[in-house]
């Protein structure tokens, strides 16, 4: 797996890159950062479904210099989802770096549940939409919230009766801004959801929560039988 920020690096780049090692044109350069950026809004505002077409349309060019300028359509939203997941990745890290365990595990849940709020295709990729080809960067994230979630525990600023298995489905709720009973969200919606989600995830005296501990979903447990 690439390091945190890799991707991001030069994504047009290494979209275009061939083994000759030569360099692209410069009006294919162009086209490739025309529908690099084309493909991160759609990602976000259409989701990891958006089609060719969507993407070539947003960029200005035709579905031909699409697929002349890219692998394929799933080669580019792997690459756009890798790179805006390596960025929640280096959050991740930088939260763990964090001297305040508190503050550290809620800087990484902002970022968490802003990314999921503002980007459709992230929401889907977290979700599971992806299947197998974002496993490790999801087994990554996974590693990190348990790990932001024990040490703030450690550190008697978490419940220690929550276990860590909750707190990815306390933040996907907390990311929702549908309507609901008549209601539309603020524009801070989802900051308003995970402030209180926050507050109840704070350390104090609570009472034991209902029901058994999340398990894997079966995909995930079929995958570590046979793998």
């Amino acid at each position: 797996m690439n390091q945190p920020g890799d991707t991001a690096a030069d994504l047009p780049g290494l979209l275009l890159a061939d083994a000759s090692g030569r360099l692209p044109r410069a009006d294919a350069r162009r086209n490739a950062e025309r529908l690099v950026s084309a493909a991160r809004v759609a990602v976000a505002e259409v989701g990891v479904g958006v089609s060719a077409h969507e993407i070539a349309r947003r960029a200005g060019v035709g579905v031909g210099t699409f697929y002349r300028r890219v692998p394929s359509l799933e080669a580019l939203l792997r690459a756009v989802l890798d790179e805006v997941l390596d960025d929640l990745l280096a959050a991740a890290d930088r939260s763990l770096e964090d001297p305040d365990a508190w503050a550290g595990f809620a800087a990484f849940a902002t970022a968490y549940v802003a990314l999921r709020t503002e980007s459709c295709g992230i929401a889907e990729a977290l979700g599971g939409a992806c299947g197998d080809a974002l496993a490790d960067r999801l087994s990554g994230l996974g590693d990190r919230l348990r790990r932001l979630v024990e040490r703030a525990q450690e550190a008697g600023v978490v419940r220690p009766d929550v276990p860590w298995q909750d707190v990815p489905f306390l933040l996907a709720a907390a990311s929702t801004n549908a309507r609901t009973l008549g209601l539309r969200p603020s524009d801070r919606q989802w900051e308003r959801n995970l402030r209180i989600t926050l507050d109840g995830l704070r350390a104090r005296q609570a009472g034991p929560l209902p029901g058994p501990l999340p398990g894997k979903a079966p995909e995930a447990e079929s995958r570590a039988t046979t793998g």
